[in-house]
């Protein structure tokens, strides 16, 4: 696990520069950092490592193919990359290695495959940018379901890359201005969903994408090695046709062989154990398959409907691993705040951010690599929500379904008109009259609270049209109705093409990454996710039990009634928390702060309002909370 950065067309400045981009991104490679430099060409790459694989300077970055057209600087593990060496061996296609890294065994298979060949036969996480000498392009690319990170722009007349945002940020002369139009966005999910990001001008590259650059225009295109909707539509006119049980078997058969392959490290490994489905299968398969008890971690909190590290702490002894917990409260979480935007290095608001941080802080105490659970609601239809949209959309139809539908969608275009701030009632009608699909009303998450569209003072002239305001179109607002058959498997797709790559996704790597901890998702594995997409909906839901698949592996090695209990889900007690004590006082400073110095950006009477309603009458919402971060990422960052 490591940190990339580049400039192409660099300047005199060039190693200054790259010096800072990995300056700014030490904790996610604290073990050694390098640059590499073509004067010529303008280009320079820089590279920060957290040693994982062959720890020697064997593995160091960037780094030179044999024949010395390629230069690589890579985050992530590819890890089949044995099997990969094997097959070129077998093509007598590979010289002999250095050393025993996946980064070599990558770079040659680019030079003598082609980079989109290559990737097919990739399986793990990964951002890389890859060098061709030869040609003069540069590929930057990132795993097809975006577990590391990647952004890229210009700035000063130079095309710039990296793993981090504050990299970027430290350039000498960066002044991109905050990109006011994705507010609204981030408003609404708590979130900035690729391909934006907090700056104008700066873009994430979207997960399955390459992009391929020329040095000398600095003219760039995209497109897609792998497409999840794509994968997701393929699966679903091909599904499996063996029995659950059966289906079962193929799941349990295809996530041993993942575990197996992401439990390789030279260093030490352990597992997120949280006490749900998706961990306690995890921990389950990699115990399973281990000589020695695996190190397994959780943390607890002293509030009641939160905690679940007891549960946990049953299933770690159940399966013989060796368990560390921590119990913690605000203390601690306050620590972690003060973390936030140097961690996250753009405004994020899911409040699970704060246990996902410390059971992070807590395990890189004990481990370098620590596997996780993450995947299983959107690929085994796990969240309620999906096993209930379709009854809710029924509900919705025979409540309004005799009115004309042209009185209907009159009346809902009048109330989003007339909607203000304060005005839930009508936001509501303007959804209930407009709504046409699940999917659509998937896309509105977030949209119904009335607050959520006058919060940000600026706004797109066009793109997603909601009442009288318009907001940046994204991944949801544009997604098909009706793509996939079957209302669960659409709202899964959305999630999995932007809800977990966004927010999920970003809330782990980040929250390990500060502290050197590199983290895997077994259930991410392409073969994995493929399979998922063949199985029929009645294997995953049905009755309403959840991820019946996973559940049918998991009492394999758990007993069922040790997991039958409701979802709790990884939260924390924030509006408890906010209340009194210190980081009562953090928000009143936060709150105070803003309103002084961004007045520019966001409705300081709203939100002076809502903190307010939280103060006197107890109304705590999300949006408060993404006030909160957005507020504090936006002082930190202040010039």
């Amino acid at each position: 696990m490591c940190g990339i950065a580049g400039i192409v067309r660099c300047d005199e400045h060039a190693v200054d520069n790259i010096l800072q981009m990995n300056k700014a991104m030490h904790h996610r490679g604290p073990d050694a950092g390098d640059y590499y430099l073509d004067k010529e060409h303008g280009v320079i790459f820089g590279h920060r490592r957290l040693s994982i694989v062959d720890l020697s300077e064997n593995g160091a970055q960037p780094m030179k193919s044999h024949s010395e057209r390629f230069v690589i600087c890579y985050n992530g593990e590819i890890y089949n990359y044995q099997k990969l060496q094997a097959k070129m061996a077998a093509e007598g296609v590979l010289s002999t290695l250095r050393g025993t890294s996946d980064t070599e065994v990558i770079l040659e298979a680019f030079e003598h495959y082609g980079v989109k060949e290559a990737l097919s036969y990739m399986k793990g996480m990964f951002a890389l940018a890859l060098y061709d000498r030869k040609e003069k392009k540069i590929y930057l690319t990132r795993d097809r379901v975006g577990e590391k990170p990647l952004y890229f722009g210009m700035v000063n007349g130079s095309f710039v890359f990296a793993s981090d945002l504050a990299c970027i940020k430290a350039l000498k002369g960066f002044d991109a201005p905050i990109y006011k139009e994705v507010l609204g966005l981030y408003f609404q999910y708590g979130y900035i969903p690729a391909p934006y990001s907090i700056y104008e001008g700066i873009y994430k590259l979207e997960p399955g994408k390459i992009l391929t650059l020329d040095v000398a225009t600095l003219q760039y295109d995209i497109e897609a090695y792998w497409d999840m909707k794509e994968v997701a539509l393929r699966g679903q006119k091909n599904l499996f046709t063996g029995s659950e049980e059966e289906a079962s078997d193929e799941l349990e058969r295809l996530l041993k062989g993942a575990i197996k392959e992401q439990m390789i490290a030279d260093v030490p490994l352990g597992a997120f154990l949280s006490g749900g489905i998706d961990s306690s299968l995890i921990v389950s398969l990699m115990q399973s398959q281990s000589e020695r008890p695996v190190k397994t971690f959780t943390i607890g909190f002293e509030v009641a409907g939160y905690n679940e590290a007891e549960f946990a702490g049953e299933i770690a002894k159940h399966l013989g691993t060796e368990h560390t917990e921590l119990y913690v409260g605000k203390k601690e979480a306050m620590e972690v705040l003060q973390h936030m935007p140097i961690a996250y290095t753009e405004p994020f608001a899911d409040s699970s951010q704060i246990p996902t941080m410390l059971v992070s802080k807590l395990t890189r105490q004990h481990v370098t690599v620590s596997l996780s659970g993450d995947a299983g609601d959107e690929l085994f239809c796990g969240y309620n929500a999906y096993g209930v949209a379709r009854s809710e959309m029924e509900k919705l139809k025979n409540r309004f379904g005799k009115i004309p539908k042209a009185i209907r969608k009159l009346s809902g275009t009048v109330a989003g008109q007339l909607a203000g701030p304060n005005s839930d009632t009508l936001y509501k009608m303007a959804n209930f009259f407009t709504i046409k699909s699940e999917e659509k009303e998937h896309a509105r998450k977030g949209l119904e609270d009335s607050k959520t569209l006058y919060l940000a003072k600026h706004e797109p002239k066009s793109g997603y049209q909601f009442g009288k305001h318009h907001i940046l179109t994204c991944m949801n607002s544009a997604y098909q109705t009706g793509y996939l058959e079957g209302v669960e498997n659409n709202l899964m797709l959305m999630d999995l093409l932007q809800y977990h790559p966004d927010d999920i996704l970003v809330k782990v790597d980040r929250a390990g990454m500060f502290y050197s901890l590199e983290t895997r998702i077994p259930l991410l594995d392409k073969d994995v996710v493929e399979y998922a997409w063949t199985l029929p909906l009645a294997y995953k839901y049905a009755e309403g039990v959840t991820k019946r698949a996973m559940r049918n592996v998991l009492y394999r090695y758990v007993p069922k009634e040790m997991m039958e209990r409701p979802k709790k889900g990884f939260s924390v007690p924030m509006a408890e928390w906010l209340k009194q004590g210190e980081m009562h006082v953090w928000a009143e400073d936060i709150l105070h702060d803003g309103k002084q110095y961004l007045s520019e950006y966001l409705n300081v009477k709203l939100i002076e309002q809502m903190w307010r309603d939280f103060n006197d009458k107890g109304i705590f919402t999300e949006k408060l909370w993404n006030v909160l971060m957005l507020e504090q990422w936006m002082l930190a960052n202040r010039k």
